[in-house]
């Protein structure tokens, strides 16, 4: 059987198989994602995209990137690997993961479409500090590094959409550094988590409805804990009558409760 190690080289060197492709044109990409190869005719876009930039400046972008899509659970970097450049997720989610030694495994961050990934690395020099795995079918678009620092030299909207990129991801960083670091039981991180994932929710009368698409197992790496924790703590707050969960929906029927926990 492959080690771990051997099996997350293969995932890459195939993601790196797909970047390099040129694609034919298609209604759809594969795994049913709909094509979004322009930046200038994406629909998808809104303004807290990092390519939600001006005219001149997207179709700049658009020259030097290259589109292509992920299954679920595709490694598209690694940690400690060198730098080839930036992605920008265009569709889809994408966890950014640090592992020990040991084999435990934390995600520091979940970044979703229009959040770009490995900035930092392009612009500091340094290998990738996270490994970056899909959390489910995506769409990235890859700009080399060297292609990326020009794009960012000539054009002074987009050097600054990557400042403020930079510091949205400085500022998650913190706050799971102090959720993680200051919080006192499993229970109060899990309700700091749900209130977390809940402030856009819709209501439902006095419920909040969330589609639950983690394991337990990610949830518990989320928050620092293990998936039999976490599991035993989603099923005292069941019987509290706190949440409901119903296949990947989530209930949140006790808001005020879940504060109480966060607060300690």
């Amino acid at each position: 059987m492959a080690s771990p190690q051997t099996a997350i080289a293969t995932r890459s060197a195939l993601a790196q198989v797909q970047i390099s492709a040129d694609p034919q044109p298609k209604a759809h990409l594969p795994y049913g994602l709909p094509i979004v190869d322009d930046c200038l005719s994406c629909k998808l876009r809104t303004d807290n995209f990092f390519c939600a930039l001006s005219r001149p400046t997207m179709q700049a972008l658009d020259e030097i990137k290259h589109t292509a899509s992920y299954p679920d659970g595709a490694i598209v970097f690694m940690e400690g690997q060198a730098s080839r450049g930036v992605y920008i997720v265009c569709q889809g989610r994408v966890k950014m993961l640090a592992t020990n030694s040991d084999g435990k495994t934390f995600i520091l961050k979940i970044a979703q479409a229009g959040e770009i990934l490995g900035a930092h690395s392009v612009i500091t020099g340094q290998p990738h500090e996270l490994t970056a795995e899909t959390l489910q079918p995506c769409q990235l678009a890859f700009v080399r590094s060297e292609d990326f620092l020009d794009f960012l030299k000539q054009h002074g909207d987009a050097c600054l959409h990557a400042a403020q990129s930079l510091g949205r991801q400085c500022q998650s960083a913190y706050d799971v550094i102090r959720s993680v670091g200051l919080s006192h039981s499993v229970s109060e991180k899990l309700a700091r988590l749900f209130l977390q994932w809940s402030a856009d929710a819709p209501a439902s009368g006095d419920a909040l409805r969330l589609k639950l698409t983690l394991t337990h197992e990610e949830i518990a790496q989320l928050i620092g804990s293990s998936r039999e924790t976490v599991t035993r703590v989603l099923g005292d707050f069941r019987k509290r009558s706190i949440i409901e969960l119903s296949g990947s929906a989530l209930v949140i029927r006790n808001k005020t409760a879940l504060e109480k926990l966060a607060a300690r």
